[in-house]
């Protein structure tokens, strides 16, 4: 979720929930160590609980990340196997680590080595128009043996790390459920996650009969809202879930403060995050249509309300 899940938008995701663990885009390794810590790694304590996703190969970069990470106050750190882009394959990170478990192995082991809180793994099914289900599970269970790393959230899809953009390995390679499944059956002592291609609260409530998790992704950022009602149908809570215009309030009064206190913030960095809040519902167009015109640029916090305002039915 590159360039998408950062912390305005986890803001707004914690609004909506107060449950459900949040991750953030995937940040280099060698950004934290040798960049700006502060741009990369700051984030509200009421985003919390929250883990930081990592990209990287290097071992000893990837320690150091993690270790910077966790006095940042981060609960969990994440090692993206996953992501098949051509750029993140020039860097030698991402789903092509999977065809060399021993360097993930070793990157685990570092990071696990350099701090207390818990170090998981974001992998795929396989890699290219590999089929078989074996080579996961040796995957998995190599992993398991030389690591201490006992959360795998797993993309129930391969990569094709040729041929394929990285929207097309999103859609393309078949969906495996079934093989995510297994891998809960014959490793019972790890926790699961699944994550690829659900879209609605009753196909995470048929996941959650054979893993131990969900991950949502593209679905939670383009309709947010589908986030309500998870922590009372997940978490057991019986709080009631905040309305839309709650949330639009809340979010209008974010903003604000955040044009006010960080001069390098702009609206528009904040609002297009909320362009799915009203999906499928009346008024959404121009919703989404005030919040990208031209009078963003004004960075005036009000242009919330008035899209709000303008997308109400007449009564």
């Amino acid at each position: 979720m590159l360039d998408w899940t950062d912390r305005h938008y986890r803001y707004m995701a914690r609004q909506i929930s107060r449950h459900t663990w949040l991750y953030t885009e995937m940040i280099h390794a060698g950004a934290v160590v040798h960049g700006d810590a502060l741009r990369f790694l700051n984030f509200s304590p009421i985003e919390m609980p929250l883990a930081l996703q990592l990209g990287g190969s290097e071992p000893s970069k990837l320690a150091a990340a993690a270790k910077i990470a966790a006095e940042f106050g981060y609960n969990e750190i994440n090692l993206n196997c996953g992501c098949p882009s051509p750029k993140v394959q020039k860097g030698a990170f991402g789903a092509c680590l999977m065809n060399n478990v021993d360097l993930v192995a070793h990157c685990l082991n570092a990071m696990q080595d350099a701090v207390s809180i818990p170090i998981s793994i974001k992998h795929r099914i396989g890699v290219d128009k590999q089929t078989e289900y074996q080579p996961l599970a040796d995957f998995v269970g190599t992993l398991r043996r030389k690591t201490a790393c006992r959360i795998f959230i797993v993309h129930a899809r391969n990569a094709w790390l040729n041929g394929l953009s990285p929207k097309e390995n999103r859609e393309i390679p078949p969906l495996r459920y079934d093989y995510v499944y297994r891998l809960k059956r014959e490793f019972p002592d790890l926790e699961i996650i699944i994550n690829g291609g659900i879209s609605t609260n009753a196909q995470i409530a048929e996941h959650l009969q054979h893993t131990d998790g969900v991950m949502i992704g593209r679905e939670a950022y383009h309709n947010p809202m589908l986030m309500r009602d998870w922590d009372y149908l997940f978490y057991g809570s019986e709080h009631t879930p905040i309305s839309h215009e709650e949330l639009i309030h809340t979010l209008h009064a974010y903003a604000a403060d955040q044009l006010i206190q960080n001069n390098s913030t702009i609206l528009r960095h904040m609002v297009r995050h909320y362009l799915g809040l009203l999906h499928g519902q009346t008024g959404a167009r121009r919703w989404r249509q005030i919040l990208s015109d031209s009078r963003l640029q004004d960075n005036n916090a009000d242009l919330i309300l008035t899209a709000w305002n303008t997308a109400q039915p007449p009564l």
